[in-house]
């Protein structure tokens, strides 16, 4: 099974899955496999921004139309909500740029976006901004990644020869330790035997 041709031919559907859930450790990799080459990196960009704000969008109008019902039947996105609400009354545009990088608030703070009296034109302008934003720094993070790890492999070959020396100079220094205390020990078992 070829690695790369699975990329090629799941890589964006992957993305776009991904990002549509929360897909930041896909987006990662996404990115990873672009900067080598295997995905067209703009394509990449584009799909995870897309998606992720259309993956927003069933929450907050969810929780438009049926948010005291979705608390009612989830009492743990109550603490939430109500961390999300006082978070909404003192910094409404940050919270809405920045909900994709507060861990464990994005479903319930959609769901309390939804609830509050936010017009949805604004909460979608600010929310495609949002997704614009979360898939710049997810993608530029992949990029660094994959340098790091090229750099790392290209460390790794250019140090092989010194590594495999290095080796093999301890495994014939632990072979001649051995060799040598076996015959040193040999007499004395001899002599007891």
């Amino acid at each position: 099974m070829d690695i790369s041709l699975l990329i090629h031919q799941y890589g964006y559907l992957a993305i776009a899955v991904g990002s549509f859930f929360e897909g930041e450790a896909v987006l990662l990799a996404g990115t990873v496999a672009a900067y080598h080459g295997h995905l067209v990196l703009p394509v990449v960009f584009l799909l995870a921004a897309l998606f992720s704000f259309l993956g927003d969008q069933p929450y907050f109008f969810g929780g438009r139309r049926y948010g005291p019902a979705m608390l009612a039947r989830c009492p743990s996105l109550v603490a939430r909500k109500d961390r999300v609400d006082a978070l909404l009354e003192k910094h409404q545009v940050l919270l809405v740029l920045s909900l994709r990088f507060l861990y464990g608030l994005r479903v319930a703070g959609l769901i309390a976006l939804g609830m509050s009296r936010m017009s949805p034109a604004r909460f979608l302008a600010l929310d495609f901004i949002g997704a614009l934003i979360w898939a710049s720094t997810v993608t530029a993070a992949g990029l660094g990644l994959g340098r790091l790890l090229d750099e790392m492999l290209a460390a790794l070959e250019r140090d092989a020869a010194q590594l495999t020396l290095l080796a093999a100079l301890l495994l014939g220094s632990s072979l001649l330790i051995i060799v040598s205390r076996r015959r040193r020990l040999a007499p004395q078992r001899a002599r007891r035997d």
